[in-house]
């Protein structure tokens, strides 16, 4: 899987938990988990690829900024 493809993946799972209403819990904590394990593919496909990102709130960022873009960076 491409990074883009995985950035891909990661930001539509965040954009899917923040449209769940605080009822659905269970929906939130199974999208959430999801989100979890691409956010750790894509933080490790970023460090294979050489793109540097300080912490996980910049490399969730720049997973937007790949999305956006449609490219590496």
């Amino acid at each position: 899987m491409t990074l883009v493809e995985i950035a891909q993946i990661y930001t539509d799972l965040v954009k899917a938990e923040n449209k769940i209403p605080e009822e659905g819990y269970r929906a939130k904590d199974q999208i959430n988990a999801l989100r979890t394990k691409y956010h750790q593919l894509l933080m490790e496909k970023m460090k294979q690829e050489g793109i540097p990102f300080c912490d996980r709130f910049d490399a969730a960022n720049k997973a937007f900024e790949l999305v956006q873009k449609g490219r590496s960076l």
